[in-house]
């Protein structure tokens, strides 16, 4: 069992805070440097010929492994460390975060009328064991118009979330249909979440 009932989040992401929150998990931020100073060891460019689900789940034990060296060497107390990574399969091709409005803006034509995979991997580092595990979500949008896409990718909203939208926010009026876990969607699935912290002690 965990001495103590509280972990680290190694994530930016005010969702999932929220979410953990949701549930009763108590933690404590750990934050890594974002780009263009970020970490050789969180590098989210990916590699050749990888597939959107193989991607998140690297990228995911990447930042959960990070955060348990740097715990060993700041001499933090010992605590498991969740991190997490949110990515988009369209076509079997990797979608991240758009790089400026107008990459908002085309991503979101591509998405009109379709549907996409969301995938959401979760990683979490207990001294040197990690586990990840991953949910995979359908999400189908109705279609979009020109004017209602330019809106919104100039709303701002959707320039720091993958696939350029949030389904918590404006962008729900796009989504016609979803099969899968809508806090996966958003970040963070719980179901799995929850199932791989009390698979390592956290009474949750």
């Amino acid at each position: 069992m965990l001495n103590e009932p509280r972990i680290y989040l190694a994530s930016r992401s005010p969702r999932r805070r929220e979410l953990l929150t949701q549930i009763g998990v108590r933690f404590d931020l750990m934050l890594f440097r974002t780009p263009p100073r970020a970490d050789a060891e969180t590098d989210e460019t990916p590699l050749p010929g990888e597939d959107p689900l193989a991607y998140a789940k690297r990228v995911a034990s990447a930042k959960a492994a990070y955060g348990a060296k740097l715990i060993a060497t700041r001499k933090l107390p010992s605590r498991p460390i969740l991190a997490a990574d949110t990515t988009l399969d369209v076509d079997g091709e990797i979608v991240g975060k758009p790089l400026d409005t107008d990459d908002a803006a085309a991503i979101l034509q591509r998405l009109s009328g379709r549907t996409h995979r969301v995938i959401t991997a979760i990683a979490l580092a207990v001294s040197d064991e990690i586990e990840c595990v991953a949910n995979v979500s359908d999400v189908k949008f109705r279609q979009l118009d020109g004017e209602e896409i330019r809106r919104y990718a100039t709303s701002h909203e959707p320039l720091d979330k993958a696939g350029a939208y949030g389904i918590q926010g404006r962008a729900a009026m796009f989504v016609e249909e979803i099969r899968g876990s809508h806090s996966g969607i958003v970040g963070l699935p719980l179901c799995e979440t929850t199932l791989l912290l009390r698979k390592f002690g956290y009474p949750v």
